[in-house]
Order: structure tokens, then C-alpha cells, then sequence
């Protein structure tokens, strides 16, 4: 238990007339800068100052965390007022984090910390056995970093930990890009993870995000369950996610496409360490050429995936994001033998699942075939869904027999 804060110390934030606070007390996080009253004492506060947020009779709704400069304004850290965001409340939070994925998983490798869901706004934590990444992408968080890291050694007792500084997100909280070592030191090469009976190399210096997507593993699993024996094609492969655990699930060949180089590199590790090289290959390029050149060759897989960055990463790109979807599954499903699976996935949150689905059918149907839908997908566990906020389920697979 943390002490209790002097509540009168704290600034007030107030919600306009008008405005419904009940999203708020059902659970919403995140106070937009249209719904409150930013007078000149308001904007003059710094990033990252705890304030307590009242409804328009100035009853009080919570502890949040204010950012001026963002659209996000306020970030829900406690229902309690009086809370002292200290060391002490960091361990709770993380402990309870930490239980629910030694329930999940046998091997410390998963995302540890998932933002609002776990309760640390803009807070993400991947754990890579004795080494975890923090993304610290709130200005709150960035400003208590140094409590946070050592609640997460108190916790965990991991050794080493990095902070990434890479991402949108933190510029638009006005936060800087530098990465550091927070603890121990860097690893002098990438990282082995264990993941369905496959071996990924993640490389948490230099890499995308914290160095692997542990979000797809369910999804990989699924994909691994109707690989044996197939010829497998992974378009935005990154270090090699589907196709190898498809290789690890005893198909026949897979291919991996990706325009980085470094990645496909690393996944050609990943497919050493999985005792798959002879089965394995990659191809590097823009995946619309690769897609368009490998159709001009009369290639045929018995499974194809794509797993595309956020092609509607806001409102603003959706429909532009979704021409995108539709474009890839256009080109992807020629390349499916009669009968194979297609597997399409999104992690644009501004994109949801009907809207997606549909973008995909219209690919799949321009290209002359007819999808059955087996299955749908979403990210795992370790990446819990706040029910109250539509941004926390982002990520989408669709797997369609041809």
C-alpha cells in the first residue's frame, strides 16, 4: 500500500458543462482536451502533473495524469485521489501484471506490461527472459521512469533493462527519441525466444519496436496447425513469424519476404536455431512488387500470409488503409493452390475487425476466388483488451480456405 497524498496539494482538472462523465467512471482512461476546461492554469501545467479530474460539479473521478500539448489530455493512473504514484503503487501494479503471464506461459518470454490493460498508460514492457524493454510512451511514465525500472527489477528480478524511445506516440507527447540502458548492459547479439516450438532471434538494440511481436503467437499457432507438409509464403515476414513456426509445425518450404534486409537476416537465424535452414528461404523487397513478380512466375504456395505494418494507423488513413488491405489480398490470393489457406492480418486499430473483413473479401473476390472463412484471430493474452477502449484491440488475423 502507498501513502495517502495530500489531495489539496493537487491541481484540478474540471470536465466542461455539458460533458458526460459516465464513459469515465465506467472505466474509460483517456480524457480528450474538447471534454475539459483548459484555462491558462490548465495549460500551464507541465506534461506529466498529477491532477484530479472532477466532473462539471466538481465531483472528483480519479487521479490522471495531464499532458497539455497532447489531444490526449488526461490518462486515468487511480480511481483513488489520494494515491501516491510511488515505487510502491509501480510494484503493485506490475505484480499484478506479472502474475497473470506466469499463469499464461512456462518461459518468462512475453509482453509483460500492455498500457491501459495492465493499468500503466502508454506503458509497454516486453520481458526477453533476464532482459526487458520499456517503451515509456506517456509523459508521466517518462518523467517516473526511474521508479518504474526499479519496481520492475523488485518484481521481476530481471537483470538488464533498455528503454526504446522509438514510435509515433512519443512524439506526439512531445517526449524525445533517445533510446538507454537502464541496467546491465546490452546483449552483444540478438536474443534467442522460444515461441511454438520455433527459435526467433529479436534484437532489442537495434530492431523494430522492442526487437519481436509477441502480440501474433496465437495467431502463428493457428497457421503452424495447417502448415505440415505445405509450401508456406510469409509476405512482411519481419525475423520470420509465420513462416517459422510453420516450419516448426513440419511444412514443407516456407518463404519469407521482407523489404529489410537486417530482419530477413535474422530470420534466416531463427530458421537455423529451429533446425530448418534447408527448408527456408527469403526474399527481400517491396511486398506489392514481390506479391505482383512472384504471380508473373506462376508461383503457388499452400499457404500464404501477410502481416502488414498499420496501413490506418488514425481516422484520418482509414480509407486509404483499407484500399491497402483490399490491394494485398487482391495479389496475395492468385498465389494460393486450390484449396490452401490465405491468412491476412491487421493491427490498425482504426480499422476494425467488419470493416477489415470486408476490405479483404473484396481483395479476395477481385481476384477471382471464393473464400470460406476458418478463422479469426486476435492478439494473445499477454495483451489483454481494455473492454472500454476500442484502440487496445488492434490487431486482427483472418485465415480464408480458397
Amino acid at each position: 500500500m502507498t501513502a495517502p497524498f495530500s489531495t489539496s496539494d493537487r491541481p484540478r482538472l474540471r470536465m466542461r458543462p455539458k460533458t458526460d462523465a459516465r464513459r469515465i467512471r465506467h472505466g474509460f482512461p483517456w480524457v480528450y482536451a474538447n471534454e475539459v476546461v483548459l484555462d491558462r492554469r490548465t495549460k500551464a501545467l507541465a506534461p506529466g502533473t498529477l491532477v484530479v479530474l472532477e466532473d462539471a460539479d466538481r465531483n472528483p473521478l480519479g487521479l490522471v495524469a495531464v499532458n497539455p500539448m497532447s489531444k490526449i489530455v488526461g490518462r486515468m493512473l487511480d480511481r483513488d485521489i489520494g494515491a501516491a504514484i510511488d515505487q510502491g503503487w509501480f510494484e503493485a501494479r506490475l505484480a499484478r501484471a506479472l502474475a497473470l503471464r506466469e499463469t499464461l506461459f512456462d518461459a518468462p518470454y512475453y509482453r509483460l506490461v500492455h498500457a491501459e490493460a495492465d493499468g500503466l498508460p502508454g506503458v509497454i514492457i516486453d520481458r526477453f527472459g533476464d532482459l526487458a524493454v520499456i517503451q515509456a510512451n506517456a509523459a508521466w511514465a517518462d518523467q517516473r521512469l526511474g521508479d518504474l525500472a526499479t519496481a520492475v527489477q523488485a518484481v521481476t528480478g530481471i537483470g538488464t533493462l533498455i528503454k526504446n524511445s522509438a514510435g509515433r506516440t512519443r512524439s506526439l507527447e512531445g517526449l524525445d527519441d533517445q533510446n538507454a540502458v537502464l541496467s546491465g548492459a546490452l546483449p552483444k547479439g540478438p536474443l534467442p525466444v522460444p515461441m511454438n516450438g520455433a527459435t526467433y532471434m529479436a534484437d532489442v538494440a537495434g530492431g523494430q519496436k522492442t526487437g519481436l511481436f509477441f502480440d501474433q503467437r496465437p495467431n502463428h499457432a493457428f497457421a503452424q496447425s495447417v502448415a505440415r507438409d505445405a509450401r508456406v509464403l510469409d509476405v512482411f515476414s519481419h525475423v520470420g513469424g509465420f513462416g517459422l513456426a510453420a516450419l516448426a509445425g513440419g511444412a514443407r518450404h516456407a518463404l519469407c519476404v521482407d523489404g529489410s534486409a537486417p530482419a530477413l537476416a535474422l530470420a534466416e537465424k531463427g530458421a537455423a536455431a529451429t533446425d530448418a535452414l534447408a527448408r527456408f528461404d527469403t526474399r527481400q523487397g517491396d511486398a506489392f512488387d514481390v506479391l505482383a513478380t512472384l504471380q508473373e512466375e506462376g508461383a503457388t504456395f499452400d499457404l500464404v500470409i501477410c502481416d502488414p505494418p498499420a496501413f490506418a494507423p488514425s481516422k484520418q488513413a482509414l480509407e486509404a488503409g483499407l484500399r491497402a488491405y483490399e490491394r494485398i489480398a487482391r495479389l496475395a490470393a492468385p498465389l494460393v493452390a486450390e484449396g490452401g489457406v490465405l491468412g491476412l492480418c491487421s493491427c490498425s486499430h482504426a480499422a476494425d475487425l467488419s470493416r477489415f473483413r470486408s476490405a479483404s473479401v473484396r481483395g479476395i473476390g477481385r481476384a477471382g476466388r471464393a473464400p470460406v472463412l476458418l478463422h479469426t484471430g486476435f492478439a494473445g493474452p499477454d495483451h489483454p483488451q481494455l473492454p472500454q477502449l476500442a484502440e487496445s484491440g488492434y490487431l486482427k488475423a483472418l485465415f480464408f480456405r480458397l
